[in-house]
C-alpha cells in the first residue's frame, strides 16, 4: 500500500472522527498512567492485604460464570436449533429475555426470598417443624457461590444468541453427513457442531466475563470483594486517588487479556461452509421423557431468571403501592430518563459522525480511531468514572485557580459532580454500543447512492442528510433505543459520579436494597426490568422474522 493512503486526508470529516477518539480514549488513557506511577503506602497496603482477594474472587466468578453460560447458553441454543418438541418456537425468544434483567436485581430479590426470614424458609420451618437455622441446612445465596448462580441467569443469553445464530448458519449437508456415517445427536453436537460454533461460543462468553468483571452492585451486595467493590472503597473510604488509579489499570489489563484471549481463541479456530443452511433443515424429533427434559432445560433459566423476579417484585409494588409508587419513584424516574435520553441521542450523533467519516475515508489511521473510541465498552464503569473524574476535576481546579488569581472569584465545580461529567462517562462507555448499530446500517446502503449524490452537486454533509439518514431510520432507532437502556441500568459509573442529591432508579435501588429496604426498592427495580425488555422484544422479534424469511 503506498505511504500516502496510510496517512488520513484532513478533511472536515477526518477531524471529527479524530477528535471523537481522542476525546472518548482519555479516561482510558488516564487509567494507564497509574502503571507508572509510584506506588503510595496504601497500594502497598492494599498489595499486601486486600489485592490478593480481589484477584482469587474475580477468577473465581470468572470460572464459575465462564462455565455456567457455556451450559446454559450453548445447550438451549442446541435444543431450540436442531430438536423439535412442544414449546420450541416460543423458547427462542423467550431464552433472551432474562438479559433484561440487571444481576443486582436479581441478587436483591431472591436474597429476600431466600434469607432466614423469607418465604422460603419460614415455609420449610412451618412444615418440617425445624425451629432454628442448626436444625437444618440451607444454602447461602450471599455467597461467591450465589454470584456465580445469578451472573450465570443473567448473562447466559450472550452466549445463547450467538450460539444459535452459528448453529442455524452450519450447513445442513456437514450434520447429514454426520448422520449418515452413523452418529447419534449428541456425537454430531460434540464432533461437529460445537467445534464449528467455537468462534461464536468464545465471543458470547468473554462479553459475559466482561460483564460480570463490571458488575458493583451484585459483588457489594454479597459482600464479595472484587477489583470494582476496591476501587469505590478505596477512592470514597480511604480518599487515595492515585491507589484507585492503580486499582483500575490492574483491572484494565485483566480486561484487555481476556480480550485479546478471546480473539486469539477465534483466531486459531478457523471453519469453513460450502452451502448456506437449507430453509427444510430437519431436526431431531424428540418425545417423552427427551421433549419434557428439553422443555424443562429451556423453562428453568426463563423461569429463574426473568420470571420470578418480576412476579416477586410486582407483587411487592402492588401490595405497597403507597411506599412504591410514591413521589419520589417519580421523580428518580425522570432522572434517569433524561439522562438515558440524552446519553442515547449524544451516541447516536457522535457514532453517525464516525460511521460517515469512516464510509468517506477508510484509511487505516480512521480504522484506528474508530476502534479506539469504541474501546470503552470493554471498560468496566467504574474504571471510567476514575478516569473520567480525574481530568474533569483537574480542568475544575485550573479554571478555579486562574479565577481566583486574576479576579478573585471562585468558579467552583464546573464539569465533575455534574450532569455533564456523567453523560461523557456514559458516552465513553456506551458508544461502541451506538456505533455497531449505526454502522451496521450505513454498511448495507449501496455507495453508488453516494455516487449519485456527488454527481448531483450535493456534498457529504448534504448526502448524509438528504440520502442516508432516510435510510437509516430503523438503524439509529435501534441505537438510540440500546443505548438508552444501558444507561437506565448503569449502576458503578452513576454511583461515583452523580451530582449531589441527583439520584437515578439503578442508584436507589442500590441504597434501598442496602439499606434492606426491598419493598421501597421494588417499584425502581421493577421498571428497571420493564425497560430493558424493550431491546430484547424487539430483537427477539428481528430474529424471528429473519427465521421466516
Amino acid at each position: 500500500m503506498p505511504r500516502k493512503a496510510l496517512l488520513p486526508r484532513l478533511d472536515g470529516w477526518t477531524v471529527g472522527v479524530g477528535l471523537i477518539a481522542l476525546v472518548m480514549l482519555l479516561p482510558v488513557a488516564i487509567i494507564l498512567t497509574g502503571l507508572f506511577t509510584n506506588s503510595s503506602e496504601a497500594w502497598e497496603h492494599l498489595a499486601a492485604t486486600v489485592l490478593p482477594d480481589y484477584l482469587r474472587n474475580s477468577l473465581v466468578l470468572m470460572v464459575g460464570v465462564g462455565l455456567g453460560v457455556l451450559g446454559l447458553g450453548v445447550s438451549t441454543a442446541w435444543l431450540v436449533s436442531t430438536c423439535q418438541f412442544w414449546g420450541r418456537r416460543w423458547f427462542e425468544w423467550l431464552l433472551l429475555l432474562p438479559l433484561a434483567a440487571p444481576t443486582y436485581i436479581l441478587a436483591y430479590v431472591y436474597t429476600d426470598t431466600l434469607e432466614y426470614f423469607g418465604p422460603v424458609q419460614t415455609a420449610l420451618r412451618g412444615l418440617f417443624g425445624w425451629q432454628r437455622a442448626t436444625d437444618y441446612w440451607f444454602p447461602n445465596i450471599r455467597s461467591i457461590e450465589g454470584a456465580i448462580l445469578l451472573f450465570s441467569l443473567t448473562l447466559y443469553p450472550y452466549v445463547y444468541l450467538l450460539a444459535r445464530v452459528a448453529f442455524l448458519e452450519q450447513s445442513t449437508a456437514t450434520l447429514e453427513a454426520s448422520r449418515s456415517l452413523g452418529r447419534g445427536p449428541w456425537q454430531s453436537f460434540w464432533s461437529v457442531a460445537l467445534p464449528m460454533a467455537r468462534p461464536a461460543i468464545a465471543a458470547g462468553t468473554a462479553l459475559a466475563l466482561m460483564e460480570t468483571l463490571n458488575d458493583f452492585g451484585t459483588v457489594a451486595y454479597f459482600s464479595v470483594p472484587t477489583f470494582t467493590t476496591g476501587i469505590y472503597r478505596t477512592w470514597f473510604g480511604m480518599g487515595d486517588r492515585p491507589a484507585a488509579v492503580q486499582l483500575s489499570a490492574l483491572l484494565l489489563l485483566f480486561i484487555f487479556a481476556l480480550v485479546l484471549l478471546e480473539q486469539q481463541s477465534r483466531r486459531r479456530a478457523r471453519y469453513y461452509q460450502g452451502m448456506g443452511r437449507s430453509v427444510s433443515q430437519s431436526r431431531y424429533e424428540l418425545a417423552g421423557l427427551r421433549a419434557v427434559g428439553a422443555w424443562v432445560a429451556c423453562f428453568v433459566p426463563v423461569l429463574l431468571g426473568l420470571i420470578v423476579p418480576i412476579g416477586l417484585l410486582l407483587a411487592m409494588t402492588l401490595r405497597n403501592a403507597d411506599a412504591t409508587l410514591n413521589r419520589s419513584f417519580w421523580v428518580l424516574s425522570r432522572n434517569s430518563l433524561v439522562l438515558a435520553v440524552l446519553a442515547a441521542v449524544l451516541a447516536v450523533v457522535l457514532s453517525l459522525v464516525m460511521a460517515y467519516g469512516l464510509r468517506l475515508n477508510r484509511t487505516p489511521f480512521l480504522k484506528l480511531a474508530v476502534q479506539g473510541a469504541n474501546l470503552g465498552y470493554a471498560v468496566p464503569g467504574a474504571v471510567i468514572a476514575v478516569g473520567t473524574l480525574i481530568p474533569l476535576a483537574g480542568f475544575d481546579n485550573a479554571i478555579d485557580a486562574w479565577m481566583r488569581q486574576t479576579f478573585g472569584v471562585s468558579t467552583g465545580l464546573l464539569l465533575s459532580g455534574t450532569i455533564i461529567a456523567l453523560l461523557f462517562a456514559y458516552l465513553v462507555r456506551f458508544l461502541a454500543v451506538s456505533f455497531g448499530a449505526t454502522e451496521a446500517g450505513l454498511s448495507k446502503i449501496k455507495p453508488s447512492l453516494d455516487d449519485a449524490a456527488r454527481s448531483l452537486g450535493q456534498s457529504p454533509r448534504q448526502t448524509l442528510i438528504k440520502v442516508h439518514r432516510p435510510l437509516l431510520g430503523s438503524s439509529l432507532l435501534t441505537a438510540t433505543m440500546l443505548v438508552f437502556v444501558d444507561v437506565m441500568k448503569e449502576l458503578p459509573a452513576t454511583l461515583i459520579i452523580r451530582p449531589f442529591n441527583f439520584d437515578t432508579l439503578a442508584v436507589r435501588v442500590y441504597q434501598y436494597a442496602a439499606d434492606e429496604r426491598l419493598i421501597e426498592a421494588s417499584a425502581p427495580a421493577l421498571a428497571i426490568i420493564l425497560v430493558g425488555l424493550l431491546p430484547v422484544l424487539w430483537l427477539s422479534k428481528q430474529i424471528a422474522n429473519e427465521g421466516k424469511a
